[in-house]
């Protein structure tokens, strides 16, 4: 038995927030002082770093539970799966809904549960439930699932990553350009596979939650006389920068050992959307694992140029992208290997080794 993605979907929201659109904007550092620096190099050096040109903010009157039944049904249809025979939906996020103008989460009932709800879906033996992991979330959401079908408690299921970090940052705050929206979503069933050629080999997931704790959290605003009561998406970029080089490549490796997968045959690797600068050091940095200095080319796509950083949706949206070939000179084919890998909030870090 394997657990197999068998359909795949996504859910871009069509606002488009260009980089020029911030060069009016004043930010603010961590002591509340204004940054002198011109609007225009603010916004050049931050795409010099994170690779941002644009990114993806959702309608006004659309939420994330919205979003995610959007991807979902994407996912299904690729399937080609009646929904009431879905044992599980497995839905990642980390604020819940939030309306436009307000900073309240609101996650009671489940955003599971509600997708269940807006899927027509009756059967009571579909059991929905969110997931809470940082960025990684999705990830980790897909290792629950192969996790239940070894267990032989479900046979499929469907999971999602779906954010709207655009109603939790603080515009203020120069990192606040970093994030957007966006859903992405897979179904994935237990298919028995004699001859073991497709589906999750191995997994990897660890969590550093002492010092590393509070590396990103909720915190004021960074403009003067700002409400104290009122929280928005923070990090230590520095400290998420130094932990990500050293302890992603060591997940992605350890994933790779358990299921005694050489790295030559990985032929992609879909690495959480954070930062393009970040991202290519993480790759470089494990294949010096491996004692090798050329990264291969091609081996890593990417959407944040165009998309941001949509936390738990940026690797199911990104291999969603690549597997229907929305993305030039990226593609995957039966029987290669790759790896989905994120790092984010907790400090939390996962990776799996999958064969198309």
């Amino acid at each position: 038995m394997r657990t197999v993605i068998t359909g795949t979907g996504s859910f871009i929201p069509a606002n488009k927030k260009l980089n020029n659109d911030f060069v009016n904007q004043e930010f603010y550092s961590d002591r509340q002082e204004r940054i002198p620096s011109e609007g225009a190099d603010i916004v050049r050096k931050f795409e010099e770093v994170t690779g941002i040109s644009e990114r993806r903010y959702a309608d006004v009157d659309m939420n994330a539970t919205e979003m995610a039944v959007a991807a979902a049904i994407a996912a299904i249809k690729d399937a080609g799966v009646d929904p009431e025979t879905l044992d599980q939906i497995i839905l990642a996020h980390n604020f819940g809904n939030v309306l436009k103008d307000t900073i309240q989460s609101d996650a009671v009932p489940s955003l599971a549960s509600r997708v269940k709800q807006a899927l027509g879906i009756r059967n009571p033996a579909c059991i929905p439930y969110d997931v809470l992991f940082g960025c990684p979330g999705w990830i980790q959401g897909l290792i629950q699932a192969d996790a239940f079908f070894k267990a032989g408690l479900a046979k499929k299921c469907l999971v999602i990553g779906t954010e709207t970090l655009s109603r939790v940052i603080d515009r203020y705050d120069r990192d606040s350009m970093i994030f957007s929206d966006g859903a992405g979503a897979v179904i994935v069933e237990a298919l028995e596979d004699g001859n073991n050629t497709s589906g999750i080999i191995s997994a990897s997931a660890q969590s550093y939650a002492n010092e590393e704790l509070n590396y990103i959290y909720m915190g004021m605003s960074y403009a003067p006389d700002s409400d104290k009561r009122i929280r928005y998406i923070k990090m230590l970029g520095r400290k998420v920068y130094e932990f990500a080089l050293k302890r992603v490549p060591e997940a992605m490796k350890d994933c790779l050992d358990k299921g005694n997968i050489p790295i030559s045959e990985v032929k992609k690797i879909f690495i959480h959307q954070a930062n393009e600068k970040m991202d290519i050091a993480i790759i470089k940095a494990f294949y010096l694992l491996y004692d090798i200095k050329d990264i291969p080319a091609d081996i890593m796509p990417m959407n944040i140029h165009v998309l941001g950083n949509s936390s738990v949706a940026t690797v199911p949206t990104l291999y969603d992208m690549v597997r229907k070939g929305d993305i030039p000179n990226q593609s995957v084919k039966a029987g290669d290997v790759i790896l989905f890998a994120s790092v984010g909030a907790g400090m939390n870090i996962n990776a799996i080794c999958y064969r198309v």
